[in-house]
This record gives C-alpha cells, structure tokens and sequence, in this order.
C-alpha cells in the first residue's frame, strides 16, 4: 500500500531483529535525504521515498491503543534515519510556542508509547551499548559509548539530524518541517503475515537495487529457499539456525560493515568447481552460492555456516593491527584467511601466518608491487588450503614459491632505498618500526609495550611519525628512514618542530625502545645529524635484509 509517513508511523512497533543488518548509512546518504526534504520545500510536490517490506509479528495493547508489531526485512537505514530525524526537531521544538508545544507532545508520544518504554522503533540487532535507545528516549548522544560502527553511525546520524534542524530553523518554521515529513513524504509499504512469502518479495523487489547489500541478498535468498523448498516439520528449526548464522555475521560486521563485500566474494570464490585465477565478484558470489545451497536443508545451512566463518575469519584478520598493516590486496588477504579458516593448532597457523607476513610484506611493500601482480598465484594458494586441505609443508612451499622472484638483497640495493620513507609509504613505515621494536625486544630480553603501540595502530600512521630532525628543517635526509620513529599521536603532536635535543627527554620516557634507542644517541652525543642518521637507517635496513630473507 502507499503510505504516508504519517500513515506509516500511527499504530505500529517497528523491531529489527538481529538477523537484520545494523544501521549502516552514512552522511552522503544522509545527505540524500535531507536534499530531498527541501527539493520537496521548494516544489511542493510529495516525494515518493522508497518501498519498506516488514514481517507482521503480533498485536500489542498499550494503554488504550492497539499497535501491531512489525520486523522490518527491507528500509530499515531510512526508517532509522527518519525516528532519528523526528528527535532532532522533537528536541529543537520550542513549549513557549503553542503551536509548537503541541506538535513537541505529538512527537514525543509518537517515538515513546504510553508505557514510557516501548519505541516506536527498536533496534534489538546488536545495539548493546543502548546509543540508539538513549537518543529516542532523552535525546542525549552518547558518543563515549559508541562499541560498534552501528553505534558511531547513529551517532552521527543524531549530530548531523540536529544539524539539518538548526539550519532549517534559520530560515523556515519548524512546524513546516514537521508537516513536510508527516504529509509530503510517502513510500510503498508491503506488511506480510507469511514468513515464507516475506523474503521472497524482498528478492524481487531488489533484484536491481543499488542500495541493497548483495550479502543481505544472499541471507534473503538462503532463508526464502528454506521456506519455499524445506518440508514444514524442519523449516521452523531451520529458519532459527540460519537466523543465529547472520545474528552472528551482522555482529561481526558491525565492526566494520565493509569487511562484508570481502567475505562475501571470498566465500563465493572458496565454493568454486576448479582451482580459480581471480576472486569472483559480489553478484556472482551469491548466484554460485545460492546454487550451491539448492533445496536441502543441509546444504542450505552449510552456506550460511560458511559464510559465518568466513566473515569471522575476515573480521579477526581485521582486527590482527600487526596483521592488517601487511597488505590491502585483496588476493594476499584472501590467503591469510584461507589459514585462519584451517583450525590449524596455534603454533602451525602462527607459523604460517609468519610466512605469509615475510612474503606479502616483501613482494608490495618494500618490493612495491601492485595490486595487479601475483593474482592467480595466491588466489590459487587459498583456494588449495582451504577447499583442498593441503598440509602446513605445502603451504609453506608454495609461499617460497610465491616470493622466490622478490629477493629482499635485490629489492634493498642499499641505503639509499630509504631515502623517502615518509611520503606514500606511512603504513608501511608503521609496520616496519613495529617489527624493529619487537626486534630490539627480543635483544633486551624485555617485552614489547602493547599500550603505546595499541595508541599508534588505533589512529592515522602519519600522526604518530615522528621527524627527529623536524621537516621545517629541510634538511635532504628528513624523510629519510634513519630520521623518522613512532611516538603515539598526542606525544607527538606535542614536540612540533622542537629541535632534537629539546626532544630527548620525552623520547627516553615514550616507552617504544626504537624511539628510546634515539633519545639515548641524542643524550649521550648532543647532537643528531646527518651521520647519525645514516648509521640508524643503516641499523634498520641490515634488520630489514635478515628479516626477509
């Protein structure tokens, strides 16, 4: 039926289970909407938003109103973003205006019912900080709270709604505001009885929509298959077991909803016939997928379980700092997880993640290949760990093999290689002092200080690269790797361009022992120059050629 959303929001308690993706929009699709409410402004025409699919669930009595229930399958970011757009102007409406008084209570009563506590909207996938909540209920924004990139989205979503209110309010009556979203915007709104039905709609109705996730198309795929293929003595159990696969895949992903995409072609591509070249697409992924499941319970299931792994196994990779700051290729990548995903005992999957490490780091980072070279080689290597098992040994081999042609004393002719570490290769400079801190660790008999290095991987790479020599110097070595260490962001932010004996002291005290190694120079000789410089990048890369050998 077409609504308004007036209509739309009178007599219903939306829920998104936690099966469902979490609030994902971000502020160019914010931005989207809001340039739709003034194009409505200024036309005067009604806006025909986009269509919502939801799952009728039960009939609730709340005092003396009855409301049905509702779980939302599709248009769950705008009806988000519309509760959280209604809060903004609910917050900014004045009680010294009448008019606005009486639309503030309307607001009110419409986002919390009569008991104080239901929502007109609930997020109960994976809101365990209560940002959204909190908002909808006292309006505060709680950014301190913000776990996940649901909770940093909704965040946002509030400043940036308040913002849009603010400006409005400039310029235009609040109360038209208000009148424009109740009465001017309008969507196409399916409520079906039937979970067996429910998904299926979804499938046709995005089909060719751009805005919907294809990993979000294969979940309503894989549980339309069980409804419609599944005998009904098995499909309730199923259907909660496949609901568990992607409560625990959106949970995941709430770290970081992107890592998705990746899982999503890197699951696809495992479930290939023959050894592939490539990494296959998203659309292709789900069609292989959804073949694969077919019509058995069993092998619908097991997608989803895979799929599971997978996203895990990609998230953990994700979240490994020292892991993640080897390679953004997407094939390397697709080999570290294939390891991860083998159950190996801990120390054969440290070992071979080790290998993995010294090869992808040698062949795109200090031998600068780009993301175009060795393709098939590690697409191929995955595939075999993964869906054909070959043992550690062979693993092994085949990484030698990958990295046979990227030999580190060719690559390191010298060191005048380090003569710019600093512009285009922050990442990779990050890394690479990591490892030479662990390296004089090891020396010293002394453990690596996981705080401070926690502070440096969490924020940009460029804001705790430290010049010694300041750049404002320009001097001809600034950039180069001898001159350049980590200090944590705040630390370094503070030193500026302080000369290097002023800056000593707060390097004795950083805690990072190839940081400490150069206040310990500067005390001990009072200088730091060009000489200096040469024998530390000299020290570095004499590490660098027996690390990865």
């Amino acid at each position: 039926m077409h609504l308004k959303i007036s209509s739309l929001l009178t007599g219903r308690l939306f829920r998104i289970p936690e099966y469902q993706r979490a609030y994902a929009w971000g502020t160019r699709q914010r931005a989207d909407l809001f340039a739709d409410i003034l194009g409505v402004k200024e036309s005067g025409r009604e806006h025909f938003m986009a269509t919502v699919v939801a799952l009728g669930r039960e009939r609730r009595l709340i005092g003396a109103d009855e409301f049905t229930t509702v779980e939302i399958v599709d248009g769950q970011q705008r009806i988000t973003t519309l509760v959280i757009l209604l809060k903004a102007i609910e917050k900014a409406l004045e009680l010294e205006d009448r008019t606005e008084a009486k639309i503030k209570r309307e607001i009110q009563e419409l986002l919390v019912k009569d008991d104080s506590h239901s929502l007109v909207l609930l997020q109960t996938n994976h809101d365990t900080s209560n940002v959204f909540p909190a908002y909808i209920r006292d309006g505060a924004i709680r950014a301190d709270q913000a776990e996940t990139a649901a909770d940093k989205n909704v965040i946002s979503a509030a400043a940036e709604c308040e913002a849009f209110v603010a400006q409005w309010k400039t310029h235009s009556p609040l109360v038209e505001l208000v009148a424009i979203i109740r009465n001017q915007l309008s969507l196409i709104y399916h409520e079906i009885p039937d979970e067996a039905t429910v998904y299926r709609v979804f499938e046709v109705l995005n089909s060719r929509g751009l805005d919907v996730k294809w990993i979000d198309k294969l979940k309503s795929q894989l549980m339309a298959s069980l409804f419609e293929y599944v005998e009904p003595g098995t499909r309730r159990e199923a259907s909660l077991e496949m609901q568990g696969y992607w409560r625990d895949i959106y949970r995941t992903l709430g770290q970081r909803g992107d890592l998705g995409d990746e899982a999503l072609r890197f699951t696809g591509t495992f479930y290939f016939v023959h050894e592939p070249r490539r990494i296959m697409g998203q659309e292709d992924a789900v069609a292989d997928l959804v073949a694969s499941a077919g019509r058995k319970v069993a092998t619908i299931a097991k997608v989803g379980a895979d799929l599971r792994a997978v996203v895990q196994a990609v998230g953990k990779l994700n979240s490994n700092a020292r892991l993640r700051a080897v390679t953004k290729v997407l094939h390397a990548r697709f080999v570290a997880t294939a390891i991860m995903l083998r159950g190996f005992d801990t120390a054969t999957e440290e070992a071979l993640l080790n290998a993995w490490e010294r090869v992808t780091f040698r062949i795109f980072s200090l031998g600068g290949a780009d993301a175009r070279h060795k393709v098939g080689e590690y697409v191929g290597l995955a595939y075999r760990i993964y869906s054909q098992n070959i043992p550690a040994k062979d693993i092994l081999e085949d990484l030698r093999a990958i990295g046979a042609d990227y030999k580190i004393d060719k690559i390191l002719y010298g060191p005048e290689y380090w003569a710019n570490c600093y512009e285009g290769w922050a990442e990779e400079l990050r890394y690479l002092l990591y490892r030479y801190d662990e390296h004089l660790a090891k020396i010293a008999g002394q453990p690596l200080s996981a705080t401070q290095w926690n502070k440096i991987w969490l924020d940009e790479p460029s804001r705790s690269i430290e010049h010694i020599t300041p750049q404002s110097a320009a001097a001809n070595y600034t950039h180069e790797l001898g001159n350049l260490t980590m200090l944590p962001p705040r630390v370094n932010s503070s030193l500026q361009a302080d000369p290097p004996i002023s800056k000593a002291e707060p390097y004795l005290t950083s805690g990072l022992l190839g940081t400490m190694a150069v206040g310990v120079s500067i005390q001990r000789d009072g200088v730091w120059d060009e000489n200096a410089v040469r024998e530390r990048t000299l020290r570095i890369h004499d590490f660098a050629l027996q690390e990865w050998k």
